[in-house]
């Protein structure tokens, strides 16, 4: 008996796709790699008894990633990531084994059926799949085909027996304007992200960002926000007068008029029309007129506008409302919820998905009656030639599905209902009525019908007090007439629903990545999300931005990435070469890199106004041993260091800055980790010169010996450098670099005999252990020890990053050598007591 390997995209799909296809008659069991299943169950295929085997993977089986040194930030200049950097394909997550996983369970089998996801991800997943299984399956006789792929929607019995009953072939087009958008994302991202970062980190204090990023569709993204802020900030407020009359209908009601010529922006003007009209009595009517209108009901839902109501009316971000999507789909509740269409194909079953929700008790009432008057077809609108509109598969209540997963299933059943329903009726009415030589007019709303917003009551047209009946030549009494000064008010800032609108409108990510940029630049601190879900930018974002386009405007404005996405999409409809896309466009980006470099002192410029200098925002050696962020000296009363409480007497010692290093040298430049928990120390001071007895940072466990150079400093052991190890002095810029591929390095209690240092014990690597006859734990002095002499680089580190244009280059290490203490010169590095600690630093 043949047998057939069938993948899905993930566990709980590739479950509920077997339970369907087996009827319920199958037996499952954990595969070796503890996070898939494997459910099996016999049936029948291309007219023949076999065994069915259905597994799954857990998203992309691979990622693009550079090879050796070029995954090294200091190794590579990045421009050579655009075209001399080496790619390859790794494991997504090498702690599931997934290939191994899939080569197992597919040796052996004759067919494979691939139930991935039915979007460009998922044929590129299908290849991904393809690359582990293909071989290890039997060998195919000459011209049978082996390979089909499962084109579906939803996950009910209908749509997944329609989908094994008409398979077809994996679409590599689609799988290559994947690769393609990948790796432009990996060399265009990696290449600015790395150089932008390097150059600025430890170069401004209170530059809060351990990674200053780039992305082609993240940074115009972060554009939209930016623009509409400086639009906020460059506006000026402009006074203008309305004027405002009232008419008395009846003792007791009055009609408030609005006035034809609507404003005017000069206030004599404004008040000589007061003064033609305020001494009328009555208002005379004009015209009359009453007009029937319709409200169109929705067109069906796609994912954006799924993202866009999930934001403003759900409070949902974008990223979370797709994840709870997601699950409600591959529970079978909704269906694919990745689509661009909003056109339901002729054949879709509209009455078969109402059906589903005839005993809801919520809307049971609306949707019989619909079923026993006949649907509205819905309206025709974008057929994007992937899947149909988002729609519910089966009932569910909110006691089933309880939180953010039943609000957004509610609001999905209730638009899809409303798309079946009849457009909402109502009658309008105006009265134009004249008080002297001005116009002013009036109007109301009835309702005839409420058609779809009676499934959908926030859609519905706003309650209005009728109008009184009357006809032209009428007059009633004006109760008032006054003018009313007002201005001119600024836009807000985005709502994450207007910024999603705005990345559709301009091509900018697809409707599955969107989530994924929005949420990129909330993480990377240049956005933070308001009241209402507005995206206010940061001071980091609008620089940024700034910079952009005081450089280069095209690195932030849509349309670069528009121009790509469409070539991208020739790709996947094999209308163009997958390599010659690739190469025109790094070649583009890779000339727009290297402008960017040369002009880098312009965004720099920039920076220099928003942030301060590193030298003025505190001590560059003081770095916190929590989050390795420089801790800022700051002159107030109560203090904190990251979360971490300081004495009243000390001053603030804030986290500015990240990555641990010293003195600006990159992202990891000189200096000693500290740690505040327990705060024994100093204003301005330093975790490396805190004395405290039982701190695991402090200078006290880690200091080593009087440092080579300077008079005052000592030499401590950086406890986070590791496995390039390093050793740096808490006064200058000494710095040496020892035991590089050693597990652990610890300062030792004991001393040297010859100079009083600490000693350092060392365990190495078995399998790059210098140390002689195999051996690989060795304790002795940095100072005297022979064995460690040579282990033990001595450089300065450098004053400023060497890519910063105009500033000092990082100094000459001065080679490999002994590091001798000065003779004479006692360790100071243990102080007998706390006191004694503190009394020498007030002397």
């Amino acid at each position: 008996m043949k047998t057939v390997l069938m993948v899905a995209e993930k566990p709980s799909l590739a479950q509920s796709i077997a339970k369907i296809l087996s009827r319920g008659s199958m037996s499952s069991h954990k595969g070796l790699n503890g996070a898939c299943s494997v459910h099996e169950y016999t049936g029948t295929f291309a007219g023949q008894p076999v065994r069915f085997k259905m597994t799954s993977v857990c998203g992309h089986v691979m990622t693009l990633d550079f090879l050796g040194k070029y995954n090294k930030w200091d190794k590579v200049d990045p421009a050579e990531l655009f075209s001399q950097a080496p790619t390859e394909k790794k494991e997504a997550n090498p702690k599931l084994n997934m290939v191994k996983f899939l080569q197992v369970e597919g040796r052996g089998c004759d067919y494979i059926v691939l139930w991935l996801d039915c979007d460009k991800e998922g044929e590129n997943i299908c290849f991904e799949v393809l690359d582990a299984v293909l071989p290890v399956m039997n060998k195919a006789p000459s011209g049978e085909k082996t390979v089909f792929r499962a084109r579906f929607s939803s996950i009910t019995d209908t749509d997944i027996c329609s989908a094994m009953a008409r398979l077809g072939e994996p679409d590599h087009n689609e799988a290559l304007s994947v690769d393609a958008r990948q790796e432009l994302d990996l060399r265009i991202g990696c290449a600015f992200t790395r150089f932008q970062t390097k150059y600025f980190q430890g170069k401004y204090g209170d530059l809060d960002s351990s990674l200053i990023s780039f992305g082609p569709c993240q940074t115009p993204t972060l554009g939209f926000c930016v623009e509409r802020h400086d639009k906020i900030q460059s506006f000026k407020p402009e006074t203008y007068w309305v004027l405002q009359a009232k008419v008395n209908t009846d003792k007791d009601r009055s009609l408030l008029l609005d006035w034809d010529r609507v404003r005017v922006f000069d206030r004599e003007i404004a008040q000589m029309f007061l003064n033609l009209t305020k001494l009328e009595k009555e208002a005379q009517v004009e015209a009359t007129g009453k007009k029937e209108k319709a409200k169109q009901r929705p067109l069906a839902l796609n994912t954006v506008e799924m993202l866009r109501v999930a934001s403003s009316s759900l409070g949902m971000g974008p990223q979370h409302a797709m994840q709870t999507a997601e699950r409600l789909y591959t529970q079978g509740y909704i269906s694919y919820p990745r689509t661009e269409t909003t056109h339901y194909p002729e054949n879709f079953d509209l009455k078969g998905s109402l059906r589903q929700q005839a005993n809801h008790p919520y809307w049971a009432d609306t949707v019989k009656r619909l079923l026993a008057e006949g649907i509205n077809r819905p309206r025709k609108g974008h057929d994007a030639g992937d899947h149909p509109p988002i729609t519910p598969m089966r009932s569910a209540t909110e006691a089933e599905l309880g939180g953010d997963a039943w609000r957004l299933y509610e609001y999905i059943t209730r638009h899809f209902i409303a798309t079946v329903s009849h457009d909402c009726k109502y009658l309008q009415s105006t009265i134009s009525f004249r008080i002297g030589p001005e116009l002013f007019t009036c109007s109301g709303r009835t309702v005839i019908s409420p058609g779809f917003t009676e499934i959908m009551p926030w859609q519905s047209v706003p309650l209005e007090e009728s109008l009184p009946t009357c006809q032209r030549g009428d007059t009633f009494p004006v109760g008032e007439v006054k003018v009313l000064e007002k201005q001119t008010s600024p836009p807000d800032y985005l709502t994450e629903a207007e910024l999603i609108t705005l990345m559709e409108k301009h091509g900018i990510g697809t409707d599955a990545s969107i989530p994924v940029h929005i949420n990129n630049i909330c993480q990377r601190n240049y956005v933070t999300v308001e009241s209402g879900r507005r995206l206010k930018p940061t001071n980091l974002g609008i620089v940024l931005v700034h910079g952009y386009y005081k450089i280069d405007a095209e690195l932030v404005l849509p349309t670069i990435r528009s121009a790509v996405e469409k070539q991208l999409n020739l790709i996947a409809q094999g209308k163009a070469d997958y390599r010659q896309v690739l190469g025109h466009t790094l070649d583009v980006f890779k000339r727009k890199f290297h402008y960017f470099v040369d002009s880098i002192a312009g965004m720099d410029e920039l920076m220099e106004v928003s942030f301060s200098p590193l030298a003025a925002t505190g001590k560059p050696l003081s770095r916190c041993g929590k989050c390795h962020r420089f801790m800022k000296y700051i002159q107030v009363g109560g203090s904190k260091g990251c979360d971490l409480t300081l004495p009243h007497w000390a001053s603030t010692l804030s986290s500015v800055d990240p990555g641990f290093g010293g003195t600006g040298s990159g992202p990891r430049g000189q200096g000693a980790g500290g740690c505040h928990r327990a705060p024994l120390s100093l204003p301005g001071m330093g975790c490396n010169e805190c004395t405290h007895p039982s701190c695991q940072h402090s200078l006290s466990l880690l200091g080593i010996g009087q440092c080579v150079e300077c008079e005052s400093g000592v030499l401590v052991l950086d406890p986070t450098s590791g496995p390039k190890w390093k050793v740096a002095c808490n006064k200058c810029n000494v710095v040496a670099h020892c035991f590089e591929n050693a597990h652990r390095v610890r300062v030792s209690a004991d001393t040297c005999n010859v100079c009083e240092a600490a000693l350092l014990d060392v365990d190495f690597n078995k399998a790059k252990s210098p140390l002689p006859g195999d051996e690989t734990q060795h304790m002795g002095c940095v100072f005297c020890d022979p064995v460690f002499q040579e282990l033990v680089e001595l450089k300065h580190a450098a004053s400023c990053h060497p890519m910063h244009r105009g500033g000092p280059g990082r100094r000459q290490g001065r080679g490999r050598g002994r590091a001798r203490r000065p003779p004479g010169k006692p360790n100071p590095r243990r102080p007998k007591d706390k006191m004694s600690a503190l009394a020498a630093y007030f002397v």
